[in-house]
């Protein structure tokens, strides 16, 4: 069985244009990555874990946002990534204020097979963005959910 995710694509309405809010990866290699590099805040769902609690922690790991499972999310279609991984994902109509994100951080060997170890975090950074730039910030496959988003609320 493939590994699979769950997310929280977050999204409101700016001046009345939706916007949803995504993420970029920490560490030296997404440094200088943009286009296709950026991700809904999601993670692995663990055995036996389900994927509406998997999202709602991993939104709080990755960007620091407590929401809870009461809130009105709407579930959109899963999708597959190109690696083969499935990615569960829930919209949330839910502002977040950018310059509050705290993310969890990993050990990671830099520079490769150097031995030396550093910490990275795994979100460097959350923005907003309208949906036709966040399908080309998002890794391909993840525009498709901005895309199904869109077309449900306009």
């Amino acid at each position: 069985m493939s590994k699979q995710s769950a997310g929280i694509l977050l999204y409101r309405f700016n001046d009345g244009e939706p916007e949803v809010l995504v993420i970029h990866p920490g560490g030296p290699f997404w440094k200088n990555k943009d286009l296709g590099a950026w991700s809904v805040p999601k993670g692995e769902i663990e055995p036996g874990h389900e994927p509406l609690a998997t999202a709602i922690r991993e939104l709080e790991e990755e960007i620091g946002l407590n929401v809870s499972p009461d809130s009105n999310f709407i579930t959109l279609k899963p999708i597959r990534q190109s690696g083969g991984k499935l990615v569960h994902c829930f919209a949330l109509n839910h502002d977040f204020d950018t310059s509050t994100v705290r993310s969890n951080t990993f050990k990671l060997e830099w520079p490769p097979h150097s031995g030396k170890m550093i910490d990275v975090p795994e979100v460097d950074r959350a923005e907003w963005f309208d949906l036709e730039t966040a399908k080309q910030k998002l890794n391909p496959a993840q525009a498709d959910l901005v895309e199904e988003l869109g077309e449900m609320i306009g």
